[in-house]
């Protein structure tokens, strides 16, 4: 066993009095002197060594759990001092290494030294939401630097450390409002080195978890500093090829953005046309998600701004070859505040949407999707009959020159293979006349 210095033995280690078998005036000494015992590390790697002192810490750390959230009175700057450096010891460790054999390429590691980790965990986030933690005292120890290395423990590989780690983030944030706009910046700082250099971190989905509440609770009107984070570094998280990982807790964080400021909404639907996917179907299926909780909080004003581009991509969508991304874009057509934004700007919409409606409708190889465009092309028809032969109209005529075009160049392409077989033809009876010969 290790205590924070790395000395070995600095303690003997034995089970200590509990709180109930000692006076008031003695707990708090008893509460130091459990704390110091907890702060020895031991070796999770070896499952039969020091496995009597193990229990003892384990139990002990439980008392600690019961002694925080039943306290009275408010924690000393001593108190205080010894639960954040029992907490670092514990939390800020280098990985134990991993049994290799057996372990799944895609599996995460989880922590051998988390039966005592997760009740250091609970310790902590007991503290922290305690009513009894005097911010203004415990902000010298719960500082800058600590924040950091908590940030830094979010990446980690075992799930039920990140959800311990999330929580406890979301409490600091909560109560120690001088450290608010640096947690924003620290979190702002991860997004921009995951998206533009590493695209390798365990934690996004839970930093996007926190920011979900975070951006909940911003005031109106928006601070500035506030957009630019939804344009500089929510909005690129769309980039990743592992988006899946993350994708609702990002959804929602856009989302709050433009049910807080509905002006966002053509800032929102723009960035998502820039990272459209173009390879990847699962993925537009997400985006397509996405885009219709947006545009279910999208005003007409902000609609009007950006439905050009965006029914450009939508055309494209209903022309794919993948049924799931076509028929994602058909659903919507099933909500209603969407629909009648369409309706309302169908003079524009339905000329940019109707060359891949009619091929659908004629040519697409999944029945499902051409039925949703026979409904979706009758609803069109149902609105304004005569816009709807106008570009009926229209794309005949572009289907009719596109055809002569075809045929103009089929024949040419004729013309040319027949050319070239007739020298190729000449060529050889040359070559029968007059063989070649090396000089």
């Amino acid at each position: 066993m290790k205590h924070q210095n790395g000395n070995l033995g600095l303690y003997s280690y034995e089970v200590l009095p509990g709180f109930k078998d000692v006076p008031n005036s003695q707990k708090e000494s008893l509460f130091f002197r459990k704390l110091k015992l907890c702060s020895i590390v031991f070796d999770f790697t070896d499952p039969v060594k020091h496995v009597k002192e193990k229990e003892i810490k384990r139990q002990t750390l439980l008392e600690l759990v019961d002694y925080v959230t039943s306290a009275n009175g408010k924690f000393s700057e001593a108190v205080v001092q010894e639960v954040v450096k029992m907490v670092s010891v514990n939390m800020f460790r280098t990985p134990s290494p991993q049994p290799r054999e057996n372990k799944v390429v895609d599996e995460p590691t989880m922590d051998l030294a988390w039966p005592h980790l997760q009740i250091v965990y609970e310790v902590f986030l007991r503290f922290v939401a305690s009513s009894e933690t005097d911010v203004k005292l415990t902000k010298k120890y719960i500082d800058q630097a600590f924040v950091l290395k908590l940030l830094d423990l979010i990446d980690s590989e075992d799930p039920r450390e990140r959800e311990y780690l999330k929580t406890i983030l979301h409490r600091i944030y909560g109560k120690f409002m001088v450290h608010r706009p640096f947690i924003r910046k620290s979190i702002n700082n991860v997004f921009y080195q995951f998206v533009f250099e590493t695209e390798k971190h365990n934690g996004i989905a839970e930093l996007l978890e926190i920011l979900g509440s975070i951006i909940n609770g911003f005031a109106l009107p928006l601070k500035e500093e506030h957009k630019m984070f939804l344009v500089r570094a929510l909005i690129p998280l769309h980039k990743p090829r592992c988006l899946a990982m993350y994708h609702q807790p990002l959804s929602y964080c856009i989302t709050q953005f433009v049910e807080k400021d509905c002006k966002l909404a053509d800032v929102v639907i723009r960035g998502l046309l820039k990272y459209w996917p173009v390879t990847n179907s699962s993925k537009e299926v997400m985006f397509l998600n996405e885009l219709e909780e947006v545009l279910e909080a999208t005003q007409s004003q902000e609609f009007q701004r950006c439905m050009v581009p965006l029914f450009h991509q939508i055309a494209r969508c209903l022309s794919s070859s993948h049924f799931q991304v076509a028929e994602r874009a058909l659903f919507l057509w099933n909500n209603d505040p969407i629909e009648n934004l369409i309706r309302q700007n169908q003079k524009v919409i339905l000329p940019i949407l109707f060359p891949a409606l009619e091929r659908n409708a004629r040519n697409h190889w999944n029945q499902a999707v051409r039925s949703l465009t026979i409904n979706v092309r009758k609803i069109f028809e149902d609105l304004d009959p005569e816009l709807f032969n106008d570009c009926l109209l229209k794309f005949q005529e572009t289907e009719k020159k596109e055809d002569e075009t075809k045929a103009r160049w089929e024949a040419r392409w004729r013309r040319l293979e027949e050319m070239g077989a007739q020298k190729t033809a000449g060529n050889y009876n040359t070559t029968a006349c007059f063989p070649w010969k090396p000089f």
